[in-house]
């Protein structure tokens, strides 16, 4: 069971979702780019983003996924979002996904930031030996983000996931294994102009989560 946390280090704060976080994560994902591999854009009405949110936020209470806002620190603006989930505690693996990064900051430090903030919490508190992430077949900027910090491409999952209107999506299926860790925290450190900017990702603090 998932509790929710804050996860952060010197640039970005990854925060439990709440519905407070309704107009920053609109003013975030309303983009047309951002969903163009999404059968729907979930920022593109109040309706559609609050009920969304809601459901992400319903099962956090239950324990089932922890649910991010991205946090830029220098102007605590909400920049994109991501999320655990899928955990499954018997073979020890879980999802990384749902994730989007406002246009403005995509290609900058906050994916490889969130990505490590998030893979070191499922490796050396959670104690995973496996984590997945998952997109669109034909999400190039994905696929080659996935690949930079280290995700392993495992091969397409033909149908692998049934959209709201009815349609299938081909998965671009990749991983990150225990074993592969050490490697993959060394790239990512790699990335940051400064070691310093990665040291407070070990600053946690564990909420309490109440459903909406």
């Amino acid at each position: 069971m998932f509790k929710p946390l804050i996860l952060q280090s010197q640039l970005i704060k990854l925060v439990p979702m709440t519905i407070e976080h309704l107009d920053a994560y609109r003013a975030a994902g309303n983009f047309p780019e951002v969903w163009q591999h999404m059968p729907i854009n979930r920022c593109k009405t109040k309706e559609i983003t609050t009920d969304w949110m809601k459901e992400a936020i319903n099962e956090m209470a239950q324990g089932q996924q922890i649910a991010f806002v991205t946090v830029d620190k220098k102007t605590n603006q909400v920049i994109g979002s991501s999320r655990l989930f899928r955990l499954n505690e018997k073979d020890k693996s879980l999802e990384i996904g749902h994730t989007f990064i406002t246009p403005e900051f995509q290609r900058s430090y906050v994916n490889s930031h969130a990505k490590y903030l998030m893979l070191q919490y499922a490796f050396e508190t959670l104690n995973m030996v496996r984590v997945e992430i998952c997109t669109n077949e034909n999400n190039q900027q994905s696929r080659t983000a996935i690949t930079r910090i280290g995700g392993h491409f495992e091969g397409i999952l033909r149908k692998h996931r049934r959209s709201p209107n009815g349609d299938y999506r081909n998965t671009a299926m990749f991983s990150i294994t225990d074993n592969e860790w050490p490697a993959v925290k060394a790239k990512l450190l790699a990335t940051a102009k400064k070691k310093q900017e990665f040291e407070f990702s070990i600053q946690r603090k564990e909420l309490n989560y109440v459903s909406t």
